[in-house]
């Protein structure tokens, strides 16, 4: 299911056509010069997201990043590639009370800087484009 993608991906791995998404740096946490973690704000942006509820967490994150990638590898209104924007982020959601994880996650692709004033529409139902406002992103 997913050999077409990860052709397309294939001859798009290009680590020079990887776009980092533009941030500020706010806290870099190293341990032994070792990096654990950065904490960067992301700018207002567009981002396609899917919401996913599996009964494993890692299920979740690989069935949504599958689907993103179906929608970057020409699964979307353009019918063109759109180019991987790192990082792909993972958004953990927790209970009313934030007192534990729940079974849902949310994984977001950033809309390369060409497309962000008009995105393509996605395929796949599951995946919305939404607007971020300026965004705090844990990164390792």
């Amino acid at each position: 299911d997913m050999a077409e993608p990860i052709q397309q991906l294939t001859r798009n791995n290009n680590p020079q056509e990887r776009q980092t998404i533009p941030f500020t740096l706010i806290q870099r946490k190293e341990k032994l010069g070792d990096l654990l973690y950065e904490k960067r704000q992301y700018g207002k942006a567009k981002w396609a997201c899917i919401k996913m509820k599996e009964k494993q967490y890692e299920q979740s994150i690989c069935l949504g990043f599958m689907k993103l990638m179906r929608y970057i590898c020409e699964q979307n209104s353009s019918g063109l590639y759109l180019g991987i924007t790192v990082p792909i982020v993972t958004i953990v959601h927790t209970n009313e009370a934030q007192s534990a994880m729940t079974q849902a996650v949310t994984v977001a692709y950033y809309l390369p800087e060409v497309l962000q004033d008009e995105p393509p529409h996605p395929f796949d139902s599951d995946i919305i484009i939404e607007e971020w406002p300026a965004t705090i992103v844990y990164s390792r």
